[in-house]
């Protein structure tokens, strides 16, 4: 709401700049307003929040709490390593765009899975294609399968073996089938049981 009502002010203000006109000594009209009475005002972005909307899972680096990974309800992945000052955006290119969850390797903070789809149901809510999985801190994907969950609410990584990954998937919202249920790998995600 209060956004809206700062675009119509801008809105009115550079609609008036046009509109309005001052005479100068020499008889000329002049715009009372010009491009430099705005000058100071310069937009920029603050996150993930402002761009993308709802914000469906966060994960912090234990040993370094700087580092956060934003899984965002329709708007990817995004990482800060200055606590929220800057933002990347990680997961640009991948068959997905909305994300419900995410799960930080405890062994190995640089291992990050992303469940896609948002995990709850609304007519405004993106549906995913599966499971991903990162190696190298979010700047390359695999994706490991899962792709008839289309939203994953949940993932476990065990504290102790890197490849036992356990994933809450929600399935289709308004029809059946589907893949429903908690699944689990023992392989790091080349196979699941349901």
């Amino acid at each position: 709401m209060k956004l809206s009502k700062f675009l119509i002010s801008i809105l009115v203000v550079f609609g008036l700049g046009t509109a309005a006109a001052a005479q100068s000594d020499e008889g000329e009209e002049k715009p009372a307003l010009s491009s430099g009475t705005f000058e100071a005002f310069n937009l920029r972005s603050i996150g993930p929040a402002f761009m993308s909307g709802r914000i469906a899972d966060i994960a912090i680096v234990q040993d370094d709490p700087a580092t956060w990974y934003v899984a965002v309800g329709s708007g990817g992945v995004w990482k800060t390593e200055n606590a929220g000052t800057t933002w990347t955006s990680l997961f640009d290119g991948q068959g997905s765009y909305s994300i419900g969850s995410l799960g930080l390797d405890p062994n190995d903070p640089s291992r990050i899975w992303v469940g896609t789809g948002e995990n709850h149901g609304g007519r405004h809510i993106g549906y995913g294609d599966g499971i991903y999985l990162s190696e190298d801190g979010g700047q390359t994907w695999q994706k490991k399968g899962l792709e008839g969950t289309e939203r994953i609410g949940n993932i476990i990584v065990h504290p102790e073996d890197s490849n036992t990954v356990w994933v809450a998937a929600q399935g289709p919202l308004w029809s059946g089938g589907g893949e429903r249920g908690v699944y689990k790998t023992t392989d790091g995600g080349e196979t699941w049981e349901n």
